[in-house]
């Protein structure tokens, strides 16, 4: 006499293939986001396409990997465009005497850095004159030739 076959075994082994086949690709692509989303200074900005921008800061991001703020700049033809620059992290920043009140809304400042490969509206800072006067290292990465700190801590 033939036994029949559990079905109910073959559910199962064909669940937890599934199981550990959904769990190994997660495995491996967990760990890489953070890869993916950080760059080097490199891959997205030119040194040898330094830009100098005079404008009102409009928004300030304490975020890592990258502290941002944003530039309204007039251009010689009466436009303004909002410009997107980008800092060291929050941490590299504070060891540099920055605050979360170096730069406030509204400032008129002066920056000097490193525009975006692509032509964007975006720039890696190297220096920032604050309103003040005061000139102030913006931690930018050693991946730019120009990053050596050549202006006093924010304070």
């Amino acid at each position: 006499m033939r036994v029949a076959p559990d079905l109910g075994y073959y559910a199962r082994m064909k669940n937890a293939v599934s199981f550990l086949a959904t769990a190994g690709l997660l495995a491996i692509a967990v760990p890489a986001v953070p890869v993916v989303a950080h760059h080097s200074f490199a891959a997205e900005y030119d040194a040898n396409k330094p830009i100098t921008l005079k404008g009102t800061v409009t928004r300030i991001e304490w975020t890592n990997p990258h502290a941002r703020f944003y530039v309204d700049v007039k251009e010689a033809n009466g436009s303004v465009v909002n410009w997107n620059l980008e800092l060291a992290s929050p941490n590299v920043l504070v060891r540099q005497g920055w605050t979360r009140q170096s730069l406030k809304i509204g400032d008129e400042i002066t920056v000097t850095g490193s525009s975006a490969k692509d032509g964007s509206k975006m720039a890696n800072a190297r220096n920032v004159t604050l309103a003040g006067g005061k000139r102030v290292f913006a931690g930018s990465p050693a991946g730019d030739p120009g990053a050596a700190p050549e202006a006093a801590p924010a304070r």
